[in-house]
């Protein structure tokens, strides 16, 4: 057994330098000889010409939002426009096959303009009038942005208008000659986790030198925010901080500048809709001699309960089976999602004087998921429904409350799914809980090469979607394809999640090792046909499946992932996900969070099955580091790995879709090599050099 970095010295912590010159140097290195593996063949070529028509496809639906003035609104991409156009039209114009778009601004032309790869990010439109908005904008994807005032009548940025330069900012309006911003002020004016800890009101035409401070949170917050509810008669202000991940401490701030606390649980999410306060619960909350469970939804009156009234009718009460999703307004109605064994159910709410009238939602499909796209709480009862399936591509309509449902747009199918099918089985995990995971493929198939996916973290729900990517890349070729829905995620609520979070966190990896060989047990697939991927949270799953269940599978992908779990909170936002981790730096939490931590537990005296990793330069939320240092260890103890790591893209490690349809092609390629067909030229194994300096160098636990 290998002994844990922590004991002795970290050889590779000058891969951290993002820019440095060593470090550079062995990304080229690392890129080169990946590129030369895997992209010399025919399939390869092919992969990425698919996958790049499926990210390009001029009839895939233009999924569009509503900003309160009546237009749909879109921001498309396509061979055309890489980086895109922001553009509205009509609700008449969008019912047609091929809509006339107004281009409010094209991002490909302002790049060339202004000699920079700008990728869109968000805009925040000015209520009412929708007039002004804020746009933000990042270089090659990363989560920083520049914020710019954007004037919707003439198509132009606003001279002179709002205007930040590149941070983590947090703008809010509200109206058309103040807004509310959390940014890098400076010294002093972010948290650990690199976010705003301050929120300043700025009024047009001054120095943001000059804007007042309406609220600070402090260093150790992940940071902080300040909204404006504009809804006539219900016009409010809200400030507060967010503790950790998961708890936030939170205001109604008044026109006085006083603070009244919205005394619902740190760890509830709740918002405010008109008269109505929602609280939905992620841990027991006691309240007048009652107990709601976490999960439940309750509603009540906000004046009322500001003012200490605690009448709370509840909406939505789970059981074993069945979680809230989420909710959205309209006008006058709630729509409630749930989640029945990761099944989608949508009902509509209506408080009618004497409580709330249920009813289910016209127009949802029986057999496929169905997710609300866009409401609008402040003038009507409409919704846009897409639904989809593994192998449905998405319908969406155009729906009201009570009313008809009108198909809008249908998705072409972008793979022939003749002869697949979706079956949804349990395993049992390692104490006995039952996990779903879904199985997309030929029912009659012999074992064969098989893909598996899950998340299992920040109770993120995988739920089931129509990938054109994955279903010319894998399925089309003869691959199956598995969805697992692990705890740690919300596909049975908090209680799902909360159940592999810090010190639990092995039961996450415990139920996807019991999926890996649950699929073997059925004859699905075997063990060497088996690969496994993920990103972000769920690279950091894939990273655990290789250095702790290598024998379970015959190839690993881990895209964007967190694998140093020694040195995560020190990395850019990793101080952000000590609620789901653990703090390295407690003994307590270190001794559990070693236990598994990829980096730490790789080793030469088992096999490991190829891995590639994939990570991106200027990804601002999980170091490339990460990534970076996991390949050097695996070559040092002599295991079969590549590396690819893009120059931009930020967290999604892709900017366009060129980008995204090589890094795709090139996962697909390695699985296929990996997986199938006879023997193969081996990925790089050599050694990694270790820089003189760092082998008597910096300890991991500093």
């Amino acid at each position: 057994m290998a002994r844990l970095l922590d004991e002795g010295d970290d050889p590779y912590l000058w891969l951290e330098d993002l820019d440095g010159a060593d470090s550079a140097g062995w990304v080229r290195d690392c890129n080169a000889e990946t590129i030369a593996a895997l992209t010399g063949s025919q399939r390869f070529t092919a992969l990425g010409t698919e996958i790049r028509q499926v990210l390009d496809a001029d009839d895939r639906i233009p999924y569009p939002r509503w900003r309160g003035d009546h237009l749909y609104y879109n921001i498309w991409t396509d061979a055309a426009h890489p980086r895109g156009l922001w553009r509205r039209t009509t609700l008449d114009q969008y019912r047609r096959p091929e809509p006339e778009w107004d281009v409010l601004l094209d991002l490909d032309a302002l790049a060339a303009e202004e000699g920079e790869n700008w990728v869109w990010q968000q805009v925040t439109v000015l209520r009412p009038g929708y007039q002004r908005c804020l746009i933000s904008l990042s270089r090659g994807g990363a989560d920083a942005v520049v914020v710019r005032e954007f004037d919707l009548a003439r198509r132009a940025f606003v001279e002179d208008g709002f205007t930040l330069p590149e941070a983590k900012s947090n703008v809010c309006w509200i109206d058309l000659d103040h807004i509310y911003v959390a940014t890098d002020f400076g010294p002093g004016s972010l948290t650990t986790s690199g976010y705003p800890r301050v929120v300043k009101r700025w009024r047009r035409g001054t120095p943001l030198t000059e804007a007042a401070v309406v609220y600070e949170g402090r260093p150790d917050d992940i940071g902080v925010y300040a909204s404006h509810d504009p809804t006539p008669g219900f016009e409010r202000d809200f400030v507060g901080r967010s503790m950790d991940f998961y708890r936030t401490e939170n205001y109604l701030l008044t026109g006085a500048g006083e603070l009244s606390r919205i005394d619902v649980p740190e760890d509830a999410r709740w918002d405010v809709h008109r008269e109505w306060l929602l609280v939905r619960l992620r841990s027991p909350w006691s309240v007048d001699g009652m107990t709601h469970p976490a999960g439940a939804l309750l509603a009540t009156q906000f004046d009322a309960f500001l003012a200490g009234g605690r009448e709370l009718t509840v909406l939505f009460r789970p059981d074993s089976r069945t979680a809230l999703s989420y909710h959205v307004w309209t006008r006058h109605q709630l729509i409630l999602a749930t989640l029945v064994d990761v099944r989608s159910r949508l009902e509509v709410l209506t408080p009618d004087g004497t409580g709330w009238r249920r009813e289910p939602l016209a127009g949802m499909p029986e057999y496929e998921h169905s997710q609300i796209v866009e409401t609008d709480p402040d003038h009507g009862d409409d919704y846009l429904l897409a639904a989809v399936g593994f192998l449905q591509p998405a319908t969406l309509r155009l729906g009201r409350v009570g009313g008809t449902t009108e198909t809008l747009k249908r998705e072409p199918a972008y793979f022939d799914a003749a002869g697949l099918t979706v079956r949804q089985f349990f395993a049992t995990s390692a104490d006995g809980t039952r996990v779903p995971y879904f199985v997309v493929g030929d029912p009659d198939a012999p074992a064969g090469p098989t893909l598996l996916t899950g998340y299992g973290g920040y109770e993120h729900s995988m739920t089931p979607g129509y990938d054109g990517v994955i279903g010319r890349g894998w399925l089309a070729r003869g691959g199956t394809y598995v969805v697992a829905n692990i705890r740690g995620g919300g596909e049975y609520g908090p209680e799902w999640h909360r159940a592999a979070i810090r010190e639990n966190r092995l039961r996450a990896y415990e139920d996807l090792a019991a999926v890996a060989a649950d699929l073997a047990a059925r004859g699905i697939t075997t063990p060497e046909q088996l690969g496994v991927e993920g990103g972000s949270n769920g690279g950091l799953l894939a990273g655990v499946m290789l250095t702790r269940y290598p024998e379970l599978f015959g190839a690993v992908v881990a895209q964007v992932p967190v694998l140093d779990m020694r040195r995560y909170h020190r990395l850019l936002a990793g101080a952000s996900w000590i609620a789901e981790y653990g703090d390295p730096d407690r003994e307590e939490d270190w001794a559990y969070l070693r236990e598994y931590s990829p980096y730490h537990n790789v080793g030469g005296d088992r096999r490991y099955p190829p891995v590639l990793l994939i990570t991106s330069t200027r990804d601002d939320r999980v170091h490339p580091g990460h990534a970076r240092k996991m390949a050097a260890r695996l070559r040092e103890h002599g295991h079969e790995v590549a590396y690819y790591e893009n120059v931009e893209g930020g967290h999604g490690a892709a900017a366009n879709n060129e980008q995204s349809a090589f890094i795709w092609a090139l996962a697909c390629e390695f699985l296929w090599q990996t997986l199938t067909g006879p023997a193969r030229q081996p990925l790089p194994r050599q050694a990694s050099p270790v820089r003189e300096d760092e082998q008597t160098g910096r300890r991991l636990s500093r």
